[in-house]
């Protein structure tokens, strides 16, 4: 097994048709970082982040921030990869109070996805571009399939919303989105999956709003986000750190002058989202969702 190989099973979106797939690709690739980096790099200023420096086939490239409390290394998954569907398989009767379960679904989450993230970075210089797209679509992807897996009938598509005018004129407004659960046919939730809120959260917020006006309905809007941070470096000691990208600011201003969202939901929650009175109102981690919030939706 070589980053090469890696790298090339991430891209082709055919390797992650169903969770199976995920999880066999995020077994391998924490069998390779176990004994192949050329060095695990802290982060300065927060330093539970790790970042993974590839050897030299890999050109010695250093991959994006990685939350060390929450990625499992290839034992740990190896331990809880069954448990894992296990538990998405019993979502409505898991015993809310269970705080291992929750740790189980956010770990391995996060684990999952930046194990593809991850191997990603790998790539050239020139495919930069390609890899954070491809790593969106198949976040999106994967978080559908959790969903899937838990008994819900979920999907991604085009909305076609009618928009009222002249009487004679039929105008309509197409709202992609990344997350669609019906239940007997009629649909009861929306949502956006991304792999992070920069500079994405007012269109966010600003389609609940437009959809919810122009159909006269409260569909519930939700928003699931893997992480809110990007990797800096210090150009005079050539040592790495994390940003936040999270806008505090926006967020509670979009909240209070346009509409709340009905759920945001981070697996790498920032301590702030966790502190902040506004924020921790209306801000939780990924497990709160799957365990609690969605058989309210529903």
């Amino acid at each position: 097994m070589n980053l090469k190989h890696l790298v090339n099973k991430a891209k082709d979106k055919s390797n992650f048709t169903d969770l199976k797939g995920f999880v066999s690709f995020c077994n391998e690739y924490l069998e390779y970082i176990a004994d192949n980096l050329q060095a695990t790099i802290v982060s300065q200023n927060e330093t539970h982040y790790r970042f993974y420096q590839y050897n030299e086939e890999g050109n010695f490239k250093i991959s994006r921030p990685i939350n060390s409390k929450l990625m499992y290394n290839a034992k740990q998954f190896a331990n809880t990869k069954k448990e894992f569907i296990k538990i998405l398989k019993g979502l409505r009767t898991i015993d809310r109070n269970d705080n291992v379960v929750r740790q189980i679904i956010n770990n391995t989450t996060y684990t999952i996805q930046q194990s593809v993230g991850s191997a990603l970075d790998g790539l050239p210089d020139g495919e930069s571009n390609t890899a954070r797209k491809l790593n969106g679509d198949l976040f999106e992807h994967f978080i559908r399939l959790i969903f899937k897996e838990g008994g819900l009938d979920c999907s991604s598509g085009v909305v076609q919303v009618p928009i009222p005018y002249k009487l004679n004129e039929n105008y309509k407004m197409s709202y992609q989105h990344d997350l669609i659960i019906k239940s007997e046919g009629k649909i009861k939730l929306l949502g956006s999956i991304k792999t992070s809120s920069k500079d994405r959260l007012d269109k966010i917020f600003l389609d609940k709003h437009l959809y919810n006006k122009l159909t006269s309905s409260e569909t519930p809007h939700i928003a699931i986000f893997l992480n809110d941070v990007q990797r800096k470096k210090s150009k005079i000691e050539n040592k790495y750190g994390i940003n936040a990208t999270f806008l505090p600011g926006h967020f509670i201003g979009y909240t209070i002058a346009l509409n709340p969202l009905d759920g945001v939901y981070y697996c790498d929650i920032r301590p702030n989202m966790r502190t902040e009175r506004f924020l921790k109102d209306h801000i939780k981690t990924f497990d709160n969702l799957l365990i609690e919030d969605i058989w309210k939706f529903i």
